[in-house]
Order: C-alpha cells, then sequence, then structure tokens
C-alpha cells in the first residue's frame, strides 16, 4: 500500500468508527484492491466486513442483485450497474456505506464509447448513492491503483459530510 492510500484509509477508519458505521466494497476492475488497501490497516475488522469481487456479470447479478436488463442495455461499464453495485453491495452486508468500481483496464477491450481507463464508481451511503465517471491513462496496474485512490479519496469526502 502507498503512504497516500494508507492515509486515506486511516482517515477512513477514523471517521466510520467515530461514526458507528460500516463499510463493504463491490469490485470489478479493482479486483480486490480496494478492499486490500482497507483491510492492510489494523484493526479494520471493527468497521469493515465485505468484499465482493465481482469481475464477471453472472457473479455482479448473483451476489449483488445487479439487474441482467441492466447489463444488457448499459454494460458492465457504466453508471447504472457502478450504482447496483455499490446499493446491492450495501444492502446485502448491512453496511452503512459501500462503494463499487467497474471498469476496463485494460491493455485491451476499450471501444471508442468506453476506452481502456474507463472506470465508473458509486458510493451508496446515508444520503443517498453518488457516481462518477474518470478515464485514467497508463498501464493495467497504474488504472487500477489510480482507481483504488479514487474510489478511497471519493469515500473519504462523502464519509465526512455524513455527521
Amino acid at each position: 500500500m502507498t503512504a497516500s492510500q494508507d492515509h486515506l484509509v486511516q482517515q477512513i477508519a477514523d471517521q466510520l468508527v467515530a461514526q458507528a458505521a460500516s463499510l463493504s466494497v463491490a469490485e470489478s476492475c479493482t479486483g480486490g484492491g480496494v478492499a486490500q488497501a482497507l483491510t492492510a490497516v489494523a484493526g479494520s475488522s471493527a468497521w469493515f466486513g465485505y468484499g465482493f469481487v465481482t469481475y464477471a456479470n453472472s457473479a455482479k447479478i448473483a451476489l449483488l442483485g445487479v439487474d441482467e436488463a441492466t447489463l444488457t442495455q448499459f454494460g458492465a461499464v457504466s453508471e447504472q450497474v457502478a450504482v447496483q453495485m455499490a446499493e446491492g453491495a450495501r444492502a446485502r452486508a448491512s453496511s452503512t456505506w459501500a462503494l463499487a468500481t467497474t471498469g476496463i483496464a485494460g491493455p485491451s477491450g476499450g471501444s471508442a464509447e468506453k476506452p481502456v481507463g474507463t472506470v465508473w464508481f458509486a458510493w451508496a451511503g446515508p444520503r443517498g448513492t453518488h457516481s462518477r465517471r474518470c478515464v485514467f491513462a497508463g498501464d493495467r496496474a497504474s488504472i487500477r491503483e489510480q482507481a483504488v485512490v479514487v474510489a478511497l479519496t471519493e469515500l473519504t469526502k462523502l464519509i465526512k459530510f455524513t455527521v
């Protein structure tokens, strides 16, 4: 874990503990990278309980309740799917917060509409669900790393404003 990730996770941990809140994650393109960053901090079991790695569409449907019609209409890398992933993780884990990542880390799989580096994020919490799209540059490892940092950074901001 990088120093910036460590700092973000410590902020998240402090905020969740102070609010007696919990967190779950639903990941596709990051392949468990967000969960790994979160659980690298000692004591994370006090606020982190579930990490869903749903790389396949069938896993998104079976484990998170993503609607098959949504996947068909919009594709796995879409705002609609990211939102359903986050809301599904939050519901299934009974967590206060959930975040989701779905994207194209490359090196192949991109298109003109969804180039390699496209990642959709969603954060579900007490005040609703927020989403964001980013297009990152770099190789597969770099795209995944950037996605983890954005997921954690935005979560920190959202938790802070929920108090």
